[in-house]
């Protein structure tokens, strides 16, 4: 790119990704070792990946795993550096891949955005990636959808299991933020449309079939796993699962495409694999197994990231993700901005602009947490101080100064402005380089042999900074049922709000003497963890009082208006 590209701090992501010249996705399959008879095309800039027609060797790359700081409003740009490192490692000659989730269709129309970078850093073609893509939640989508189809269908045409309506656990889900299909009714009309029940719907995200979608190693797994998904209980109390009602088959059939990760490339033409997509705050906030171990196949360093902060996401992809396959970090890197650590110091949003060395200074304990936190892990964080154009140079070198004193390596980062194909991420890469193959001793946090209550309670404690963890009457009797099941060896993912390490998102910073508490506990048996939900979280967003919506369109050539 030339330096002009990067002068021009009033483009919109939008605008920057639609001047990019894209490279035909034969060329960059061919530039990532990818054998062309492995390459489904769908159109000229992107394709699906046949890991099984692949002709690469065993996963063997190693994994630098891009969390962050608690997000604020003001924004971390966690994907931006993402992308950012990832152009910049292979602008130093490292072999490099990316390895991105896919977003969500409702928290783009709603308020939160996409997830393919920004400015200068973005997966291309970023409006397909934050629209439809390659219709992989539609095939999540469908097969949750069709399995609750095939249960009603069984409770209606006899109920040869003895399902017990009251005692279902499996909702239906869209990909969209509608808090008004939380609590339904179904089955009324009479006795021809079926048998009458409470239901509900959580967004596609949060669904288990995504988190199966996610962590299945291949397509046999994938069937099996969905096989042992419990979606409800008998009248007798004993789990009822998909393998029970014997349509595992057909879920799988419709997924079979789904599964084979998508291949797109960044503005500076680095491949990326973006598969899949379970929010962090309700689900386990990582990417596909599939697409990490297929670019370890490919790359000698593959980038990803895990959702939100690192108390959700980066816990999440330690204590759950990195237990089914060999995909530990070899590093870690925590995303922290100026603007976001002021939020955390008590500044208010419209404020962000004016230099605040002192609101910097109370904000700070909040990515001090996060970052001893990642060195329970075994790991050695490195901190990316991600710039805003507003960012006073007091302010970055008294950051700067701090990671210092802490010991923790840390660097500035412009890769909107510059990007990673620039030089806007130089010093990031070569200190996330010398990590990557520096040591570690990468350990969970826990142990599985621990109860589901002590598992809980040290994520709480040693990671949130909790004083301890209450549980309602129903997560109690929930905890029974599990124990009684055989499911207590499972590890725990959290459903917490990602504004805060308590279960109040008003609680910023580094807040103590706080207790978390669980109101429910969900035994997701296909994905292979127990969720528990903890204060006021929604496993089915809500639109925000001004949609973003109200400001897309399309032009008269049918590209996209308004989209970031």
């Amino acid at each position: 790119m030339s330096e002009s590209n990067f002068v021009n701090a009033l483009e919109s992501d939008l605008e920057i990704a639609q001047r990019a010249v894209m490279r035909p996705i034969e060329e960059i399959a061919e530039a990532a070792g990818i054998n062309l008879d492995a390459l489904e095309l769908y159109g000229r800039y992107k394709a699906k990946i046949d890991p099984a027609r692949l002709e690469a060797p065993a996963p063997a790359g190693r994994v630098v795993l891009v969390s962050a700081m608690s997000p604020t409003p003001a924004g971390e740009g966690k994907s931006t550096t993402t992308v950012g490192l990832a152009d910049s490692l292979a602008k130093a000659g490292h072999k490099v891949m990316i390895a991105l989730r896919e977003p969500s269709l409702g928290p783009i129309l709603g308020m939160k955005g996409g997830a393919a970078g920004g400015g200068y850093s973005q997966v291309l073609p970023m409006e397909e990636i934050n629209l439809h893509f390659t219709g992989d939640f539609h095939a999540v989508t469908s097969a949750n959808n069709a399995l609750m189809a095939l249960v009603d269908n069984h409770i209606y045409q006899g109920n040869e299991l003895n399902i017990d309506p009251r005692r279902m656990t499996f909702k239906r889900v869209l990909d969209m933020n509608d808090r008004s299909l939380r609590e339904v009714v179904i089955g009324l009309g009479g006795p021809t449309q079926g048998v009458p029940r409470q239901d509900g719907f959580d967004i596609t995200v949060a669904s288990e079939i995504m988190a199966v979608f996610c962590l299945a190693t291949d397509l046999a797994d994938l069937r099996e796993r969905l096989g042992r998904i419990t979606f409800g209980y008998t009248y007798a109390r004993v789990p009822v699962t998909v393998a029970d009602l014997g349509v595992q088959g057909a879920l799988t059939m419709l997924l079979k495409d789904a599964i084979k990760p998508n291949l797109v490339q960044t503005i500076a033409g680095t491949p990326a694999l973006v598969h899949g997509g379970p929010f962090a705050n309700i689900a386990h906030g990582c990417n596909s197994l599939i697409a990490t171990q297929t670019a370890r196949r490919l790359a000698d360093i593959v980038v990803t990231e895990a959702g939100f902060g690192a108390d959700l996401g980066a816990e999440k992809f330690m204590d759950i993700k990195a237990r089914v396959a060999d995909v530990a970090p070899s590093a870690v890197v925590v995303v922290a901005t100026v603007r976001a650590l002021k939020m955390h110091g008590g500044v208010a949003k419209d404020q962000l602009k004016v230099p605040n060395v002192e609101a910097l200074a109370a904000g700070v304990v909040n990515l001090q947490r996060h970052v001893h936190n990642v060195e329970k892990f075994g790991i050695t964080p490195v901190v990316a101080i991600n710039k805003f154009a507003t960012d006073s140079q007091e302010e970055l070198d008294w950051l700067l100064d701090w990671c210092g004193r802490e010991g923790v390596q840390a660097a500035v980062a412009d890769v909107w402005g510059r990007g990673g194909g620039g030089d806007g991420g130089d010093e990031l890469a070569a200190k996330v380089a010398a990590a990557v193959y520096g040591p570690s001793s990468f350990r969970h946090l826990y142990a599985l042999e621990l109860s589901v209550e002590d598992k809980i309670r040290t994520i709480v404690q040693e990671i949130y900074g909790a004083d301890g963890v209450d549980f309602s009457v129903p997560a109690l009797r929930r905890l029974a049922d599990i124990e009684k099941n055989g499911w207590s060896g499972m590890p725990v993912c959290m459903a917490k709000t990602q504004y805060s390490f308590s279960d109040d998102a008003s609680k910023l910073g580094a807040p103590k003497g706080f207790t978390v508490h669980v109101r429910d506990l969900i035994p997701r048996t296909g994905a292979g963890f127990i969720v528990a939900l903890t204060g006021a979280v929604m496993t089915m967003p809500g639109l925000p009082a001004v949609p973003a919506a109200m400001r897309m369109d399309v032009d008269d050539a049918g590209n996209a208006v308004g989209l970031f």
